[in-house]
C-alpha cells in the first residue's frame, strides 16, 4: 500500500528518496512527498501528483537525511495536506505505513496539550506525540529521539511502519514496526530505510529485515537495534538483487501487459526444479506434517482467494480432502470450529497482506500448527510465521492487478495436490509421470494462448463501450470466470460480476439484454453440455455471448455468439491457461477506454493495511 524510503549519510539523500519513490510506484498512490534536514532545518515537499512532479519539485533539495513517501489515502482525502511527511513544529517529521486505531483519543489529548493539527490523518498524532517525548523537560526522553520514538510507539494501537528524524539531530534515522513490514539496508557511508527492498535495491548493497516490534536508530556508519522487550538485537543481513531490470517497461505500453506476457517464464521459472513430486518442495518438515493432516483450509483476499477456490477442486477431486476456502479479512472476525489436524493455507503474493497475516495468526491461536505459505517474497512475513513454505517465482510484478502472481499460485497449488494426493496413495508412478510432463509442456501452451491477442483486441473495442458485464463459468472454472470480472473490474472501470451457469435463472438472468455482454469461459469437459444449455438461455433473452471454447467444444459463431478458440485442452490444468484470455481482455479493454490500467483508482498493490 503506502510506500516509505529514508536516507542518512554523507551523501546526498534525495536523488536516492525519488528513484525509491519511484520504484515504489506499482504499490498505488494518490499523493507523495520528501522531507530534508537541510542546513539545519526541515525542508519538505509534496503533491498529488506523480513522482515525476516530486522530482521537479525537489529539484533544489539536498540533504543527507531525509525521510520519503507515497501515500494511499485511509484517514483524509487525498490532498496536499494530508499528504506525508508530517511535521510538528519546525523539528519532527515522519512517514508512516499502516492504522494508528486510538489516534482520535491520542488527538483529543494532543489538541488539550495546546498542539495544532493541520491535516485529518492517523499520522499526525505521531510526530506530536514524539514532538512531546523529545522536548518536554520532565520526560526520560527529553533530547533523546530513539527514546522519543520509543515513548511514542508505545501509546499506539494499531498497525505502523515509521520513519522518524528531527531538525536538530541531522546524522540520525529512527524507525520502528509492528504490523507493517520494514528494512533497513546499508552501503558505504550511507544507511537507508524502506519499507520495501525493490526502493533501495539501485542503491544499497545488503539489507535486513526488521521484526515485529523492532526499533532502530542508524546513522551514515552505524545502526543500533533493539526489539520490542527494549534488548539490543541484531538482524541477518543478506545481499540486496539487483532488481532493477525486473521493473523495466521494455518493448510493452503497460507492467500489466509486460506481466501478462511474462508468464510462460514466470511458471517454467516456479518449475525449474521439478524432477518428481515430492513433499520437500514445500520444506524440510513438510512430509510430516502432511501425515498428520486430514483436511485444508485456504485464507486469502482478491485474486490470491480466487486461486484458492481453484485448489479446492483439485484437493477434493484428486487428493481426496475436504478443503474449505475463507476469505481472510471475514474468518479472524467469526466464530469457527477449529480442526488442528488441518493443513491451513495462506497465499499472498506479497507475504505482506495484513488481512491475510492477521487471518493467519487468527489460525494459529486456535491451535492449528500445520500451516503453509504460498509466496512470492521468500524473506515476507507470512513465510517466517508458517512451518512450510512454497515461494513461486513469479519476479517483480508491477501492475496493481495481479497476473503472473496469479498462475504461479496456480502452479503451487496444483503441486501441492498431487503431492498430497501421491502421499494418500492417490498418484501412482504413471500418473505422476504424465502429470509433471503437462505441468512442463504448460509454458509452451501459455505462449499458445497470447497468440491469441490478436482476436482478443477485436472483442475489447465492443468491451469498451459498455457499463456492465457478465462472467460464466461451470465447475473448476467458475473461480476463473470470478477472477476475470474482478480483472475487467479493477483496471477498466466496468461493473461486471461473475456466476456459476447453472445459477443462471436463479437471478442474474434479469439482468441479460442485448447492451449485457456475457463471457463464456467454456472448456470440453463433463459440464460443456450444460454450458450449451445455459449460453442458449442467455441468447434466448438477446444477451450477447463472448466464448473462449477449447477447440474440439463444436462451438461456432454465429448470430450473437462470438467465439475465439482455445489452442487445446489441458484437462486440470485448464484454469491456467483459460485465464490469460480473461486478462487481455481486461487488459484491452482498459486499454480502449483510456484508464491508468497499471495504477488503478482508489487500489493499491500490497494491501499492508486492514
Amino acid at each position: 500500500m503506502c510506500g516509505i524510503v529514508a536516507t542518512v549519510g554523507a551523501g546526498n539523500g534525495v536523488p536516492v528518496l525519488v528513484e525509491g519513490l519511484r520504484r515504489l510506484e506499482y504499490r498505488g498512490y494518490d499523493s507523495c512527498g520528501i522531507a530534508v534536514v537541510q542546513q539545519g532545518k526541515l525542508q519538505r515537499s509534496r503533491t498529488t501528483a506523480r513522482v515525476a512532479e516530486l522530482k521537479t519539485q525537489t529539484e533544489a533539495l539536498t540533504g543527507g537525511l531525509g525521510i520519503a513517501h507515497t501515500r494511499w489515502a485511509t484517514h483524509g482525502k487525498p490532498d496536499t495536506q494530508n499528504a506525508h511527511p508530517h511535521c510538528s513544529g519546525e523539528l519532527i517529521a515522519v512517514v508512516h505505513n499502516g492504522i494508528i486505531e486510538n489516534y482520535e483519543d491520542l488527538r483529543h489529548r494532543l489538541r488539550a496539550m495546546g498542539y495544532v493539527f493541520n491535516s485529518e490523518t492517523d499520522t499526525e498524532v505521531i510526530a506530536h506525540l514524539v514532538h512531546m517525548a523529545y522536548t518536554l523537560p520532565d520526560t526520560n526522553s527529553a533530547g533523546d529521539l530513539l527514546a522519543s520514538v520509543r515513548a511514542a510507539v508505545a501509546e499506539l494501537h494499531g498497525a505502523y511502519a515509521i520513519a522518524v528524524m528531527a531538525a536538530d539531530q541531522p546524522d540520525l534515522l529512527i524507525g520502528a514496526r509492528a504490523g507493517s513490514p520494514l528494512v533497513v539496508a546499508q552501503s558505504e557511508g550511507m544507511h537507508y530505510l524502506a519499507s520495501d527492498a525493490l526502493a533501495v535495491a539501485g542503491a544499497a548493497v545488503q539489507m535486513a529485515f526488521l521484526d515485529e516490534g523492532d526499533l532502530v536508530a542508524l546513522t551514515g556508519t552505524g545502526l543500533h537495534i533493539e526489539d520490542r522487550h527494549g534488548q539490543t538485537v541484531t538482524r541477518p543481513w543478506q545481499p540486496v538483487q539487483a532488481l532493477s531490470m525486473a521493473v523495466e517497461l521494455g518493448p510493452y505500453q503497460h507492467y500489466m501487459q509486460k506481466e501478462i506476457f511474462e508468464q510462460p517464464t514466470a511458471v517454467a521459472d516456479t518449475l525449474d526444479e521439478l524432477l518428481h513430486i515430492d513433499a520437500s518442495m514445500f520444506g524440510r518438515e513438510a512430509g510430516a506434517h502432511f501425515e498428520a493432516i486430514d483436511s485444508v483450509l485456504i485464507l486469502a483476499c482478491g485474486t490470491s482467494y480466487y486461486s484458492g477456490c481453484t485448489a479446492k477442486y483439485w484437493l477434493e477431486s484428486l487428493a481426496g480432502l475436504p478443503c474449505q476456502v475463507e476469505v481472510a479479512s471475514e474468518y479472524r472476525y467469526r466464530e469457527t470450529v477449529p480442526n488442528p489436524r488441518a493443513l491451513v493455507v495462506v497465499i499472498s503474493q506479497s507475504g505482506e497482506t495484513a488481512d491475510t497475516l492477521a487471518a493467519l495468526r487468527h489460525a494459529q491461536s486456535l491451535g492449528h500448527t500445520h500451516t503453509l505459505t504460498i509466496c512470492n517474497v521468500a524473506t515476507s512475513a507470512m513465510v517466517r510465521e508458517t512451518a512450510l513454505a512454497f515461494i513461486t517465482r513469479a519476479g517483480v510484478e508491477i501492475g496493481v492487478a495481479s497476473t503472473k502472481a496469479f498462475t504461479t499460485q496456480l502452479v503451487a497449488l496444483y503441486l501441492l495436490t498431487l503431492t498430497l494426493a501421491k502421499q494418500r496413495g492417490r498418484l501412482d508412478a504413471a500418473q505422476e509421470t504424465e502429470a509433471i510432463h503437462q505441468l512442463r509442456h504448460l509454458p509452451q501452451a501459455l505462449n499458445a494462448v497470447l497468440a491469441l491477442e490478436p482476436q482478443i483486441i477485436a472483442w475489447s473495442t465492443a468491451f469498451a463501450c459498455c457499463e456492465n458485464a457478465l462472467f460464466l463459468g461451470r465447475g473448476l472454472h467458475y473461480p476463473i470466470a470470478l477472477e476475470g470480472a474482478l480483472k475487467l473490474k479493477e483496471i477498466s472501470y466496468i461493473h461486471a460480476e461473475a456466476y456459476p451457469a447453472g445459477e443462471l435463472k436463479h437471478g442474474p438472468l434479469a439482468l441479460v439484454t442485448e447492451a449485457m455482454p456475457v463471457v463464456v469461459v467454456a472448456p470440453n469437459d463433463a459440464l460443456l453440455e450444460k454450458l450449451k444449455s445455459n449460453m442458449q438461455e442467455v441468447r434466448a433473452r438477446g444477451g450477447q455471448l463472448y466464448v473462449f471454447a477449447d477447440a474440439d467444444s463444436h462451438i461456432v459463431n454465429s448470430d450473437g455468439i462470438a467465439v475465439i478458440r482455445m489452442p487445446e485442452h489441458y484437462g486440470p490444468l485448464s484454469p491456467i491457461l483459460h485465464v490469460v484470455p480473461l486478462q487481455l481482455l481486461a487488459y484491452h479493454t482498459a486499454c480502449a477506454r483510456g484508464t491508468d490500467v497499471d495504477k488503478p483508482r482508489n487500489l493499491a498493490k500490497s494491501v499492508t493495511v486492514e
